[in-house]
């Protein structure tokens, strides 16, 4: 079978016939090698203990709003007794990294933990977009000095982004490693040079893309960076449950992890498969033993076969499950043609 694809920055046609057997263990990792893509913690959890929030109950009529830092693509929860905020307004308020600007996305109508809000101290005024707007050429300016320090140094880790907060004399330095470095030197030459606070923040790989953005293997911008950023932690048996190629290079994505839209269909197949038998079950079907070969949660249908190596598809919704046991009913009248699918499989 011929594939269009894109290598070398050109469309080239493959042939894919060998990829699409049915025995495809010579492709796919081992346990220890997905296992590596895995998330090991709830990231986002260990971030929202850093805030802080209100502590207290959240005033009746006053809304929770979404706020959306720019710099590190983060979404935060706030309120303000001040009256109500626009949709895409700015406003001031304490995050985590300190006093800074943010803007509004809507109000919130789910029931948000306290300790997760914080309070919106102003709304921004035509002074901070212009200091705003002159800290964005600091930024610019700042990326390669920093950078240059880091090569000075001999430092095995990679600039991601600055920020030079809005309120406060102190600069963000975002940063990637694969292990923990140690940059006491690094902080001590920074502050020599831009005479303020110094802040550097190691951020996982996620981070990284959620920071920079890009493109995922189906063609939209990241999940990660484009419509949220608190993403389920993501396991190699969420892709399994899905029934995909156990290849690094179709389950993960730029940053090196499991695919974040794994999670997202994750409970659509629990809930479904729920309903189905498993593989390797054996059921009589028409006053025969056979076994299931194959399920599918996306065209609810259930591959039978049999000992003779025939094939055939049945409706999913045909399967009845009494005393933990499958059986087969009776075909509706939209299924009286599934028995046409029968294949012949024997050698």
């Amino acid at each position: 079978m011929l594939t269009l694809t894109i290598f070398a920055g050109k469309l080239c046609l493959v042939d894919t016939t060998e990829f699409e057997k049915d025995d495809i263990s010579g492709f796919e990792e081992t346990d220890t090698e997905l296992a590596a893509l895995e998330d090991e913690a709830l990231e986002d959890e260990a971030d929202d203990s850093e805030v802080g929030g209100i502590n207290e109950p959240i005033p009746a009529g006053v809304p929770v709003y979404a706020l959306f830092l720019a710099y590190s693509r983060e979404t935060l929860y706030g309120i303000y007794k001040g009256g109500f905020i626009p949709h895409c307004a700015s406003v001031i308020l304490r995050t985590r990294y300190g006093l800074d600007m943010a803007r509004v996305r809507g109000e919130i109508k789910r029931d948000i933990n306290p300790q997760r809000i914080m309070r919106i101290e102003r709304i921004a005024t035509e002074d901070d977009f212009k200091k705003a707007e002159k800290y964005r050429t600091k930024e610019a300016e700042a990326f390669p000095l920093c950078k240059e320090r880091i090569a000075f140094h001999k430092l095995e880790m990679k600039l991601i982004a600055v920020h030079y907060l809005h309120e406060e004399q102190k600069i963000l330095f975002f940063f990637s490693a694969e292990s923990r470095i140690d940059f006491r030197a690094l902080v001590k030459d920074l502050v020599s040079i831009f005479r303020c606070r110094i802040e550097l923040r190691q951020i996982s790989t996620r981070d990284e893309a959620r920071i920079g953005g890009g493109f995922g293997i189906c063609g939209r911008c990241y999940c990660c960076s484009t419509i949220t950023d608190k993403m389920k932690p993501v396991s190699i048996k969420m892709a399994k449950e899905q029934n995909l190629s156990l290849n690094t290079a179709k389950v993960s994505g730029p940053c090196g992890r499991l695919l974040c839209c794994l999670a997202y269909e994750h409970g659509f197949y629990c809930a479904e498969r729920h309903n189905m038998p498993s593989e390797g079950c054996r059921i009589l079907f028409e006053g025969e033993p056979w076994r299931v070969r194959e399920v599918n949660p996306i065209c609810a249908s259930i591959t039978l076969a049999a000992e003779d190596g025939r094939q055939t598809q049945v409706a999913a919704n045909r399967f009845v499950r009494t005393d933990n046991k499958w059986s087969i009913g009776k075909a509706s009248n939209e299924d009286r043609g599934e028995r046409g699918t029968t294949i012949d499989d024997r050698a």
